[in-house]
């Protein structure tokens, strides 16, 4: 019996434990496509490859296994090579597919061919190969599966010419492999554990700060225990979210809530457990958000430890397996009473809440905070929130709490914007029953607003709510900071009705003008039972804080002012 390549990439993939595939059709991938449904894989295909890229790398961080992206050649690459650098900076494990123009008519200039992608996709994988037989594709698939759910994760490509994809081969000459995710929790060495929490016992305001390592490790609940068995507190900046729920008495927020005990005048922590987050943009950047604070950091990827900070207890190992061993190590003892830097450390999180007390606006129009706490209150307790773009997202995370892992998706390092549709396409395929609403700006419900498209074709009810104030909302207000007015350019808008461009695509839209009709809207958002968009004009004026410390210091006068990083000395 013969199979083709298309056909055995599909078995590889069911053989893998692929349920959902994300892809845009070309002609480079009809042998897998249509072998999908008897393989028993679900196709969802978007608009834009890149929504497709973006919907496997959410599929990851909600099921903390592997997304799966197929895309076609040439202009199906480039346009998902933004999802592709987005998930290898953010560490998501995902499988990016693509087509190529066939094996035989290379240097021929052929259709949609000319260069090389490998090349090209090496910097942004951990992986990228050219599959030549078609009878080694599933063996392949098994290597590229292994390789981005092991040690640091990312993401792999694989590149199936046409004539690779199409190509019949005996069934008999194919390897099927059975090993396509290994279990590869190192443990870390005992005497390290022991001096981690020597260091901790010796702290004064000792903290955790969790990353992505914990989500995809499964660690959550090591966390939780760890936590409660020492009696510190957890700050879950950048991919963390709900690894400890935001409820939990030792749950002290994210970056902005760390951010606020310096400028706030308190105590920063003195000993920092750094657990699967690497040093950077989550952790304050080279200044950091705890200065001086003496460091163990937990990473499985041996070059990420000490990267921008002296580490005084070094463990390279698995953040489930060391956080176990940590746990194990720690009931029983004693442990110092720090419950009233707890009382300071999760109170700071509540902090910025103080600076709004006033709803008015210069033009009248909502202001982005109360209409985010509007917003936020109207929905059910599981809703998993999908934070698309720079202020306006910003603002709804003084409201979003995660109960649990997947309940918050939001950019990551590449700061992308207009991966929200992909990013809420890929969470309903791997929580189908769960409320999904995606806060976004007007600036970034531009990329990828043609995914109404794809909601509404496949039945996914995703409420997207635009805030609407005509600018490009961190942007202008960073000119302004700096330049005055005379240095806006490039950063207004048109007064677009996104609920308009939602309706021409069948789904679901409202306008809305003040924060008291938002109730009543999301209501009816939800109830629609499809996709539904809600346009939500809000002040163009109002500067979120974030904003204003990406830039520093504008006054400076011996530094050159470059906004969200480092201002240069003169």
């Amino acid at each position: 019996m013969s199979v083709t390549g298309g056909q055995l990439l599909a078995e590889a993939l069911a053989d893998a434990g692929v349920d959902d595939v994300f892809t845009l059709h070309g002609g480079h991938l009809d042998a897998f496509l249509v072998a999908c449904g008897d393989a028993g894989i679900r196709l969802t295909d978007t608009r834009h490859e890149s929504s497709a890229g973006h919907a496997a790398d959410a599929y990851a961080r909600e099921t903390g296994k592997f997304g799966v992206c197929v895309v076609t050649s040439g202009p199906g690459f480039t346009n998902v090579y933004t999802a592709l650098a987005n998930a290898y900076l953010d560490r998501v494990p995902t499988l990016f597919i693509v087509g190529a123009p066939p094996l035989r008519e290379t240097e021929t200039n052929p259709l949609q061919g000319g260069f090389d992608q490998i090349a090209a996709a090496e910097p942004v994988t951990k992986w990228a190969h050219r599959i030549t037989d078609p009878a080694r594709v599933p063996e392949l698939v098994a290597l590229a599966v292994r390789k981005a759910t092991s040690g640091a994760p990312g993401p792999v490509l694989l590149e199936i010419p046409i004539d690779v994809m199409f190509s019949e081969v005996d069934a008999g000459r194919v390897r099927r492999p059975t090993n396509y995710v290994l279990d590869s929790h190192t443990a870390p060495a005992p005497s390290a554990v022991d001096q981690a929490l020597d260091v901790l016992r010796s702290a004064q305001r000792p903290a955790i700060l969790i990353g992505g390592g914990v989500i995809f490790s499964g660690a959550s609940e090591a966390v939780v225990a760890f936590a409660e068995t020492v009696g510190a507190p957890v700050y879950y900046p950048g991919k963390a979210d709900g690894a400890i729920p935001a409820d939990h008495r030792l749950a002290a927020g994210g970056l902005l809530a760390l951010s606020a005990l310096p400028i706030a005048g308190l105590q920063t922590p003195d000993v920092v457990f750094l657990v699967g987050t690497r040093s950077g943009m989550f952790t304050g950047g080279r200044t950091s958000t705890f200065p001086g604070a003496r460091i163990v950091q937990i990473d499985v990827d041996a070059a990420e430890i000490g990267r921008m900070h002296d580490v005084e207890v070094p463990i390279v190992a698995d953040c489930r397996a060391t956080l176990e061993a940590l746990h194990a190590r720690a009931a029983g003892q004693d442990w110092p009473d720090w419950s009233a830097w707890v009382e300071t450390a999760t109170g700071a999180k509540n902090l910025p809440a103080a600076l709004y007390t006033d709803d008015t606006t210069a033009t009248g129009k909502p202001h982005p905070y109360f209409a985010a706490q509007a917003i936020v209150a109207a929905c059910p307790p599981d809703t998993i929130f999908v934070l698309d773009g720079a202020e306006a997202p910003q603002w709804a995370e003084f409201f979003t709490k995660a109960g649990e892992i997947g309940q918050i998706l939001r950019l990551g390092y590449l700061g992308c914007l207009g991966v929200g549709p992909g990013f809420a396409i890929g969470a309903h395929r791997a929580r189908p029953d769960a409320p999904i609403v995606v806060i976004t700006g007007d600036g970034a419900a531009g990329f990828h607003v043609q995914e109404f498209d794809t909601m509404v074709r496949h039945g996914i009810p995703v409420v997207t709510v635009v805030f609407n104030n005509a600018v490009w909302g961190m942007s202008i207000h960073g000119q302004q900071a700096v330049y005055g007015q005379r240095g806006v350019v490039v950063t207004e808008l048109a007064e677009t009705r996104y609920d308009l461009v939602a309706l021409g695509f069948g789904a679901h839209g409202e306008h809305v003008s003040s924060v008291s009709d938002i109730p009543d809207a999301m209501k009816r958002a939800f109830a629609a039972g499809g996709p539904a968009c809600i346009d939500l004009e809000v002040d163009p004026e109002i500067v979120h804080p974030v904003t204003t410390m990406m830039l520093g210091d504008v006054d400076a006068t011996d530094e050159i002012v470059v906004p969200y990083y480092e201002n240069i000395p003169r």
